[in-house]
């Protein structure tokens, strides 16, 4: 097998090729098809997640068609589609385990940063999160679903069912939310880097009925917002702009610092939320939903080879949508 491997942070991902692996007890070895590429796959190359052991293949939103199964798999079968999100996998035993919330496990493994991911053209999976896709859609579309849609939806949820939705940061996970706020009927209202006009476009043309850039407000206010930046600042920005008894949710895995900002923001019962990974259960309900939401990705493709480039040009905002690196 081949693959971009991560060896030292901060510099490029290099070309390497590597013995094929069988997949243990348990596991399932896909040939890989599709795997997007995530904010979060910057964050394990900047170093700014903790106990990253390199080297690394990163890479947590693979689609890929089995090719060997491990043994005790049930359920899954040789050639069948599936898709490797973020979450690889939990102890089942923890007490958030057991309390149905693994997405808080004790003793997790993530795909791409601390278990081996889909920058390559082959992979292995914990096959109790390997979700079934089916043969309905194109690899390339559906690579962004295993986490930008995924951590989106999850992150929808927590918003809350109200009817004007704030989304701070209109990336993958924002491009995909937002068709799903639009098919619930809510009214979405789209933040950007100040003066991006182009991705300010991009959200109206998806149904937002205004955007603008984060340092505005909105012409009303809002019942939850979605921050999907990375950026600590917007959290005083979002508060001020969510009515009383509103929601703010912290969709990302890292953000940096918030700063000091006045109580009366937070007053009057306004929540502040963060997301945490995903549940099993996230992926059965969010790819059920998305074929009946009719969510369509906009998507940038890539050789695998061409995955710094990728990575530059996410760091840069030079697409809308989502990169999607194919072998």
């Amino acid at each position: 097998m081949h693959a971009m491997v991560l060896r030292q942070h901060g510099l490029p991902l290099e070309w390497t090729e590597l013995p094929d692996r069988p997949p243990a007890q348990g596991e399932v070895r896909v040939s890989v098809l599709a795997c997007g590429v995530c904010r979060t796959d910057l964050h394990v190359i900047d170093n700014e997640l903790p106990d990253i052991r390199l080297p690394r293949i990163l890479g947590h939103e693979i689609v890929g068609r089995i090719d060997a199964i491990g043994v005790g798999v049930e359920g899954l079968e040789i050639g069948e589609r599936v898709g490797i999100p973020w979450l690889g996998h939990t102890c089942g035993t923890c007490a958030y385990c057991r309390m149905k919330r693994e997405n808080l496990c004790d003793r997790p493994l993530f795909t791409g940063y601390t278990r081996d991911g889909g920058y390559a053209t082959a992979a292995i999976a914990d096959a109790r999160f390997a979700f079934p896709l089916g043969e309905t859609g194109e690899d390339v579309a559906l690579a962004p679903l295993l986490c930008a849609g995924l951590i989106g939806w999850r992150s929808l949820v927590m918003a809350g069912d109200g009817k004007s939705l704030g989304l701070y940061g209109f990336g993958a996970a924002a491009h995909i939310i937002a068709q799903v706020a639009r098919w619930q009927g809510r009214d979405v209202f789209a933040f950007t880097r100040p003066g991006d006009v182009d991705t300010q476009r991009f959200a109206t043309s998806l149904g937002a009925v205004w955007a603008g850039g984060s340092d505005q407000m909105p012409p009303e206010r809002l019942d939850a917002a979605i921050i999907f930046a990375a950026s600590g600042d917007l959290v005083p920005l979002a508060l001020q702009a969510v009515r009383k008894g509103g929601r703010v949710v912290c969709a990302g895995i890292h953000m940096s610092d918030i700063p000091s900002f006045a109580y009366r923001l937070l007053w009057e019962e306004r929540e502040l939320l963060s997301v945490a990974n995903l549940t099993r259960q996230d992926g059965i309900d969010f790819l059920r939903l998305a074929p009946e939401a009719g969510i369509v990705t906009r998507t940038t493709r890539y050789p695998l080879r061409q995955a710094n480039q990728a990575l530059a040009d996410l760091r840069g905002g030079r697409f809308d949508g989502a990169a999607v690196l194919v072998p």
